[in-house]
């Protein structure tokens, strides 16, 4: 939660510190949107990341006065809302239009009515108390990694039309629930040494699989009132994306998707092939690396991906082989082929990783050998497709090469690169998710047994 606020503090700061952060509304256009061509949109804009070159005004928007809603006995004015909309819009980045008004809105209201239940739940628990102290170094942070001082910060705030009491409410919340989270659920969502195995074990059976690394983000049809309007928000962000909107600040306040609270917001990190629903399985093959994607309607909602990068499974999987062999030089007549594939193929049956080298050594004419760990790109091209491919445990049939007549055992399989995760890393990744589920659910209850009207 404290990289999240930092993360969101610094896309405030990015546009703030070039003058006033937003731009005038711009009038929607006339025809009504048409249905995606193809499965790519276009690329975000590389410059995204950048701050803007020029001051823009605060957005003019009309927003009711008076109460909007009220989530059991606490109310949300039309001023909350207008102050939280301010809020998304400028560390989104997105430009306020016509058309994404109301999206904009509702997710601003969804993060409000979730921000009451949140300080109603906290009000429970009496040593929780976010003092003003904790605020001003979270601003003083922010302000830091913005390059600026505190006082600049909330003053350059304050010229976008957010004021500093609504920022230090809306942070005092985060903080808390920061807190809250870990010491309420951190021994539930501490990952048990079966789920440890399990994932290392998913990993390392996925590594010869090709793989995507992912950008997501998720818009949930029943958050946004109905399929319809999440297919008409996501279009939007989509087209505010490719203008400069950066993906990663979108997918924080928009997404539904759990990596919007990751590390880095809208992260999926490597996807494996085949593990997506089909909508989307069939979207992301067809991009290529720095692409993003128009929306995909899928049951529930609409994704956008941007894919960054792709990857063959072979480059990165590592695998453990042994061997048995006879050796047969290439000009070897078919009958002792056939004699040692005979004889190969006697032994086949009753071989494991464990006695595979005993009994080539109890064989005549037979030797035995392991191979160690390799990649499996750099092994014999005819033990590449059984290397890939073969179960952990497997025995190949006979495989002919220059030298012999082999069977090949592959004896373990695991991630390789730089990037492949240790056990230490799959356990703390684990126990983030977990939390992150632990933490939805309870939101889901909050909500689920409040009385939310709306005026």
């Amino acid at each position: 939660m404290g990289l999240m606020r930092y993360s969101t503090g610094a896309a405030l700061a990015a546009v703030l510190l070039a003058g006033s952060a937003y731009a005038q509304t711009a009038p929607a256009p006339a025809q009504t949107p048409t249905p995606a061509q193809g499965p790519a949109a276009g690329a975000p804009n590389p410059a995204a990341e950048e701050a803007p070159t020029t001051a823009r005004a605060e957005p003019q928007f009309e927003m009711a006065d008076g109460i909007v809603a009220t989530v059991n006995d606490k109310i949300i004015t039309g001023y909350d809302l207008r102050q939280r909309m301010l809020m998304l819009i400028a560390s989104s980045q997105v430009q306020p239009t016509e058309q994404n008004l109301p999206a904009i809105q509702q997710a601003a209201l969804n993060a409000l009515i979730e921000d009451r239940l949140k300080d109603q739940e906290m009000a429970k628990f009496e040593s929780l108390k976010v003092t003003d102290e904790e605020i001003d170094g979270e601003i003083a942070e922010m302000a830091r990694a913005a390059g600026t001082t505190p006082q600049a910060y909330l003053q350059f705030l304050q010229q976008g039309g957010i004021q500093p009491a609504a920022f230090r409410d809306n942070l005092r919340t985060q903080i808390g629930w920061s807190q809250l989270i870990p010491g309420r659920f951190n021994s539930r969502a501490r990952a048990s040494t079966l789920q440890v195995d399990q994932e290392v074990r998913r990993l390392n059976e996925a590594a010869s699989k090709p793989q995507f690394l992912l950008g997501e983000i998720y818009i949930d049809a029943a958050r946004v009132g109905g399929a319809q309007a999440a297919l008409n928000g996501a279009r939007q962000l989509v087209q505010q994306i490719i203008q400069g909107a950066p993906f990663q600040a979108v997918a924080q306040q928009f997404s539904a998707a759990p990596s919007a609270s990751a590390r880095v917001p809208g992260d999926a990190g490597w996807v494996v092939k085949d593990s997506l629903q089909p909508a989307v399985q069939s979207v992301l093959e067809q991009l290529q690396p720095g692409q993003l994607s128009n929306p995909i309607v899928v049951d529930g909602g609409v994704y956008i991906l941007y894919l960054r990068d792709k990857r063959d499974g072979a480059s990165t999987s590592l695998v453990s082989l042994k061997q048995v062999m006879v050796e047969l030089p290439e000009t070897a007549s078919e009958a002792d082929v056939a004699t040692a594939t005979a004889k190969l193929e006697g032994l086949r049956n009753g071989l494991t990783c464990d006695n595979i080298i005993s009994q080539a050594r109890a064989t005549q004419g037979v030797l035995g050998a392991d191979l160690g760990e390799s990649d499996v790109a750099n092994l014999a091209p005819q033990f590449q497709q059984f290397a890939r491919t073969g179960e952990i445990g497997s025995v190949s049939t006979p495989i002919r090469t220059p030298l012999g007549l082999h069977l090949v055992a592959v004896c373990g399989r695991r991630v390789g690169g730089p990037e492949a995760p240790n056990r230490q890393q799959v356990e703390n990744r684990l126990r983030a998710q977990n939390l992150a589920v632990l933490e939805r659910r309870y939101l889901r209850d909050l909500r689920s047994d409040a009385l939310i009207e709306f005026k």
